[in-house]
């Protein structure tokens, strides 16, 4: 694992938390450069990548990119202060395999920041539940979202999060059966075919989200990133 933070604090701390769980860290990095350097020179399984770091504002970002453009083998969890859909719609571009993107704040749950890692590491995805929030609530011309009932769209905010039928089940105290037909009706609903895999499912959602039928946030409501 590498870890790249511009904050050497924040970096140790973090080192000394996953080290906890078992993971090893073979690089800490402060800068974007270091980040590229550092995973063409290892077999880094992931790594966990600040949004913003020298030399620019979003250089961690632009890093992430390189990573799942050239070194697929490495997995990438950014990790922001705020909540921002667009940095995220760049991150996951087409394939949403082996990628997440959370806030900051969820680094405080070491065990669910590790169960991000896990997931990401085989090849699914990880999106914070505060950005599928977000997205979910993106203002829209009327979409098939709207047909979505109260239910599913828990369960779509937590397909969206990478979470599996049997993970959703656990978080809403549902059987697998109940949350296997809210899946099939949601996929219904929004013209999609289901996928077995969770990075295939994200994707999916991910992608009816970004579509055409949704309109950008009014002009002053700028998010930072």
């Amino acid at each position: 694992m590498i870890l790249a933070d511009d904050s050497v604090l924040f970096r140790d701390l973090l080192a000394s938390a996953l080290e906890g769980r078992g993971h090893r860290i073979v690089a800490q990095v402060g800068d974007a450069p270091s980040l590229l350097a550092a995973v063409a020179q290892s077999e880094a399984d992931v790594a966990l990548v600040d949004i913003r770091m020298p030399p620019g504002s979003t250089s961690g970002l632009d890093a992430g990119l390189e990573i799942r453009r050239r070194w697929r083998r490495t997995a990438v969890l950014v990790l922001s202060q705020y909540v921002e859909t667009i940095h995220v719609a760049s991150l996951l571009g087409d394939d949403a395999s082996g990628v997440g993107y959370l806030l900051k704040d969820r680094v405080a749950n070491v065990a669910e920041l590790d169960a991000a890692i896990s997931r990401i590491v085989a090849g699914g995805s990880a999106v914070d539940p505060a950005v599928v929030a977000a997205w979910l609530g993106r203002p829209r011309m009327h979409s098939p979202l709207d047909e979505l009932t109260g239910r599913e769209r828990e369960v779509l905010s937590l397909m969206a999060e990478g979470r599996s039928n049997s993970a959703t089940a656990d978080a809403l105290g549902l059987t697998i059966k109940t949350v296997e037909s809210h899946v099939a009706s949601i996929f219904s609903k929004l013209g999609l075919e289901p996928a077995e895999s969770d990075h295939r499912r994200v994707l999916a959602v991910v992608t009816w989200l970004q579509s055409d039928q949704y309109r950008p946030p009014a002009a002053g409501r700028r998010q930072k990133g």
